[in-house]
């Protein structure tokens, strides 16, 4: 019976074997045949695989995102265009661009409170020249003592 070992597949694609195993129970992975001595046996496209879940996730997707994706590839012809990875990349690309936006805001915010020597929040939050909008943090949110 030919086939890779967890431990193989495991190092040629820079994970543990434990990874493995939860990715076959998030449905990632696709329950690998058995030697006779109860060994999972790979094909060698699990390496592929793995190295495409990966990259995936380093580009931001989520497991869950990256599930569906696989199963996209996999079922192709049964799929509507807009499930595809254009599709999925174009949208996971505005998110990332908006988070981006936020963590400039947040980044200036901070810079503004190091400048102005900012070094206690409450002394801060009764300052009208310090930098951070603590008028605008808790807009929506109901007052705990509202009831």
């Amino acid at each position: 019976m030919s086939g890779l070992r967890s431990s193989q597949v495991a190092a040629a694609a820079g994970l543990n074997p434990q990874t493995l195993r939860y990715y076959e129970r998030r449905g990632l992975l696709a329950e690998p045949r058995r030697s006779l001595g109860g060994h999972r046996l790979y094909p060698a496209e699990t390496v592929t695989v793995l190295r495409v879940i990966k990259a995936a996730q380093r580009l931001g997707f989520t497991l869950d995102e990256v599930a569906d994706l696989l199963d996209t590839a996999r079922h192709r012809h049964r799929r509507p265009a807009d499930a595809g990875l254009q599709a999925r990349a174009q949208a996971k690309l505005a998110e990332v661009e908006a988070k981006i936006a936020d963590l400039r805001v947040i980044a200036g915010t901070l810079r503004a409170a190091v400048d102005a020597g900012c070094d206690d929040l409450m002394a801060c939050a009764g300052s009208a020249c310090c930098p951070i909008p603590f008028a605008t943090l808790g807009q929506g949110v109901p007052d705990a003592e509202a009831d």
